[in-house]
């Protein structure tokens, strides 16, 4: 039997078993194992950036000065005892008497056992609870530097924890903010035509034809410099969104364009409906699978937009870090082979980049149940 005689018969079966489009797009993304764990991966990163201070054995900008570049800490369960209790050594410095560099190495005199929701600095978490409660730590006067410090003596992975925070947040929003307004100006572009559409395409095409990064740079550069981080950070959103939506307006267009010409808009409108009910009715409800498709592929793009921004320093501005900022510090080969774990941030940007594209790639499948 043909692929073109078995949709029918898939689509009259489901039909019987009162399945849903919504339903069918499920059980497809069900079974995309890689999407699926892409998605449950994606989930457990936002939750740990959303807390980013709990999460965090220390404060952003704490800096230790007796271990600059110290390298990080193994977390270890064996010791001449045999099996123990997660623990980390302390670090002493050694002269090299070849290089004269400083170096550390561990000293086994010196064990801290990791705990757990122990005290520690106090912060603010999301800005609404005071608290000094911390995921992990080891008792003082124990440090633990899970991905080393950095030239100031600053914890990396406290720093990528909340330069994560940054980058990710700021690529979700600007992308909600494209998706909503690529959507809208998509849909009436499709939907009317004419003068709508003639004004809409020209706008698209001449943003579009603008090169990027100059325009990035330019609009990120003209933010007066007397702002606050979290202008800044809101400020550099608008400017990707505002760049960002020309994509989705393009795609949402091209749907619109198909389902205005189907028998059940035609009756609507012949039936006497407005435009507002066949827009919102109709239209939007049938691309919508499309948009989220469209916009979880866009994630990734902006996250390495305003990483770039910010690596090339005119993105987010101390105080205030992202992983593009934090990537700065491993700007130059000398530095990456001399302390590779400031290289770490670029591994979060990459996972995560990832795990958009394979879940992207799920959802576009699922987005038509009954393709092969």
């Amino acid at each position: 039997m043909s692929v073109a005689a078995i949709k029918p018969a898939r689509l009259a079966k489901d039909k019987q078993r009162g399945l849903s489009q919504w339903d069918l797009m499920y059980i497809k993304f069900r079974r995309h194992r890689l999407a699926m764990f892409s998605g449950l991966f994606l989930i457990f990163v936002y939750i740990v950036i959303l807390f980013a201070e709990f999460f965090s054995p220390y404060p952003t900008n704490e800096k230790f000065g007796k271990f600059v570049h110290t390298p990080p800490m193994p977390i270890l369960f064996w010791d001449e005892n045999g099996l123990s209790r997660p623990f980390v050594y302390g670090y002493k410095q050694e002269l090299d008497i070849e290089t004269f560099q400083r170096t550390y190495v561990a000293d086994t005199s010196q064990k801290y056992y990791l705990k757990f929701f122990t005290s520690g600095s106090e912060y603010s978490l999301l800005g609404l609870v005071t608290t000094d409660i911390h995921f992990f730590g080891v008792d003082e006067p124990g440090l633990i530097f899970l991905f080393g410090t950095d030239r100031f003596g600053q914890d990396v992975f406290s720093r990528m924890l909340t330069g994560a925070q940054v980058t990710l947040t700021a690529g979700m929003l600007s992308v909600a903010i494209s998706v909503v307004l690529g959507a809208v100006l998509g849909t009436l572009s499709g939907y009317y035509g004419g003068l709508v559409d003639l004004v809409v395409q020209r706008v698209i095409e001449f943003l579009s034809s603008i090169p990027r990064i100059p325009l990035w740079m330019t609009l990120a550069a003209v933010m007066p410099t007397d702002w606050s981080s979290v202008r800044i950070y809101f400020g550099i959103i608008t400017i990707l969104a505002f760049l960002g939506w020309m994509g989705m307006a393009r795609e949402v267009r091209g749907k619109v364009l198909i389902l205005r010409s189907m028998d059940y808009v035609m009756a609507a409108k012949a039936g006497g409906a407005s435009s507002a009910y066949n827009i919102f009715k109709h239209m939007l409800p049938n691309a919508l699978s499309h948009i989220i498709v469209v916009a979880t592929l866009a994630v990734p793009v902006m996250i390495i937009v305003e990483t770039s921004l910010s690596f090339l320093g005119f993105g987010i501005q101390p105080p205030m870090t992202s992983l593009g900022a934090l990537l700065r510090e491993a700007q130059n080969v000398q530095s990456v082979v001399n302390f590779p774990w400031l290289f770490s941030p670029a591994i979060v940007i990459i996972v995560t980049t990832l795990a958009f594209n394979f879940l992207g790639d799920g959802l576009r499948d699922a987005a038509d149940p009954y393709s092969q």
